[in-house]
């Protein structure tokens, strides 16, 4: 599968450049970043420490995605929306990693999916998004008297808060407790907030250090506390997790999807 790597100097690029360089799956055709990174016409092997490869990294996306089959896409929402409007007039696979969506870009997105092959989710890897699954089941079972926190910790690097992951567990418990996710959470809480609501989902945020991503959902009921958690150690994890969407997407209709439809987990 010939693919482009957006936001290739990030974390998140340098790690599927890697895991796409050492597949026979993957043919990297182009790698991008913005007109005004200092990575601009670099080598991508050299960027991650592996021999030249002749592919240089470039700004010019629109160049580049006459040879793809698909773009993976770590970067930011506005740069997302534009590589999405793009999937969508070449007809491709679109996987989008990026957080920090409002509903207004999640909307542009899902109209960039009339066309194009997205596949979007706040966590590619196989662990979170059986949590994502095993939240929705616990929220389902357990009933309103059992209060729901999701606290999350991050590298103090991360520029959005709540994580995008930690969103994914909040709406995966609404959507367990059939309630409406917006008119529920609660991102802040300070000085004298009263008792806490029923239905309510708390986050809690942390950063720190060099954590990649550690999540737990509590659901504290009277007498009782259960606790479902992840924590990740190594961000190819995510990689390897967008490449498989990739792959799942190719020979799908256009739509937008989830990794829970990646990883048929419904």
């Amino acid at each position: 599968m010939k693919i482009i790597i957006a936001g290739a100097s990030g974390r998140m690029g340098r790690e599927l450049i890697k895991k796409a360089l050492s597949s026979d799956k993957f043919t990297i055709v182009g790698a991008t970043e913005n007109p005004e990174s200092e990575y601009i016409n670099q080598d991508i092997g050299e960027l991650v420490g592996i021999k030249n490869t002749g592919i240089k990294i470039s700004s010019d996306i629109l160049y580049l995605v006459k040879e793809a089959d698909g773009i993976i896409d770590f970067t930011n929402p506005s740069t997302s929306i534009e590589n999405s409007i793009i999937a969508a007039q070449t007809r491709i696979v679109h996987v989008i990693g990026t957080t920090g969506f409002t509903n207004d870009q999640h909307e542009k997105v899902a109209l960039s999916a009339m066309h194009a092959k997205i596949v979007q989710s706040g966590n590619m890897s196989l662990g979170v998004n059986l949590l994502s699954e095993l939240t929705r089941r616990a929220a389902q079972t357990l009933n309103k008297d059992f209060d729901i926190e999701i606290i999350e910790m991050h590298h103090k690097n991360k520029i959005d808060a709540p994580s995008g992951t930690a969103l994914l567990l909040g709406k995966s418990a609404a959507k367990g407790r059939k309630i409406d996710f917006n008119k529920n959470a609660v991102y802040n809480r300070n000085s004298i907030t009263g008792e806490r609501e029923i239905n309510s989902i708390g986050f809690a945020t942390l950063r720190g250090g060099s954590i990649v991503g550690e999540h737990d959902v509590i659901f504290s009921g009277d007498g009782e506390t259960i606790k479902l958690s992840h924590s990740a150690s190594d961000r190819g994890i995510f990689a390897q997790g967008a490449l498989a969407a990739a792959l799942w997407a190719r020979d799908k209709k256009p739509g937008l999807y989830s990794m829970i439809d990646v990883l048929d987990l419904k």
